[in-house]
């Protein structure tokens, strides 16, 4: 079953700037797929289209089916519970500990105590930070802190993960092990939607690129390369 799909989508601004143009694919549950492309080509418009962010100038969106579009704005929220967000920057408190990091997301979302001290470790024991649980991010390697922002979009359990560019603030090693750490998530069932200009992982990786270019899709590929 598609979880997403894009039906003839154009996305434009103010002065005739067309960011996407005629845009239709769709992704499966539990594909892992990759959106490459150069810097302006398009990919943060269709990862805020797939958030409901942007609204489409034409063409339609649909998640688990429903037209995003369509969805009132307390829908909208529903649904962008069901989808986790990894990003360059972290987006980490700089004033909480790892622990009280993740806890918030799932306060925020009225979860109870029992559910948050019951999920939280058991989620930083899947990334590797169970030991760091009292540290801040200011303590935290580069890799950990961006561990501990896959922690946060995982623990409500989200079926889609979108990771944009996660790895742009990284070193060669822990570009891999994050990189290996969305795989993992991915081999669980989870949808995994990765936006990345990183030809290193994208060629390692071998699972299905979609290539924009100039805001048109170029190249859809099952087990696909970085070429532009």
């Amino acid at each position: 079953m598609n979880i997403i799909k894009f039906e003839n989508v154009t996305k434009i601004y103010e002065l005739d700037n067309v960011i996407l143009q005629d845009i239709s694919f769709e992704i499966q549950e539990g594909e892992f797929v990759s959106i490459v492309g150069k810097s302006g080509a398009g990919k943060t418009t269709l990862i805020r289209l797939i958030l409901g962010l942007e609204k489409p100038t034409s063409g339609n969106i649909f998640f688990n089916e429903i037209n995003i579009g369509q969805m009132q704005s307390s829908h909208l929220s529903q649904m962008r519970r069901r989808i986790g967000g990894i990003y360059q920057d972290y987006k980490l408190l700089s004033a909480k500990t790892v622990y009280e990091n993740v806890a918030y997301i799932m306060e925020i979302e009225g979860k109870a105590n029992e559910e948050i001290v019951r999920d939280v470790p058991k989620v930083l024991e899947a990334i590797g930070l169970s030991q760091k649980i009292n540290n801040f991010p200011h303590e935290l390697s580069g890799g950990e802190q961006q561990r501990l922002a896959v922690a946060r979009a995982l623990v409500n359990y989200p079926d889609v993960i979108i990771a944009d560019e996660p790895t742009g603030n990284l070193d060669p090693y822990n570009t891999f092990e994050v990189i290996a750490l969305l795989e993992k998530i991915n081999k669980t069932g989870k949808t995994v939607i990765l936006s990345t200009h990183d030809r290193e992982i994208i060629n390692k990786l071998g699972k299905r690129v979609i290539t924009i270019e100039d805001g048109k899709i170029i190249r859809d590929e099952v087990k696909g390369r970085f070429i532009i």
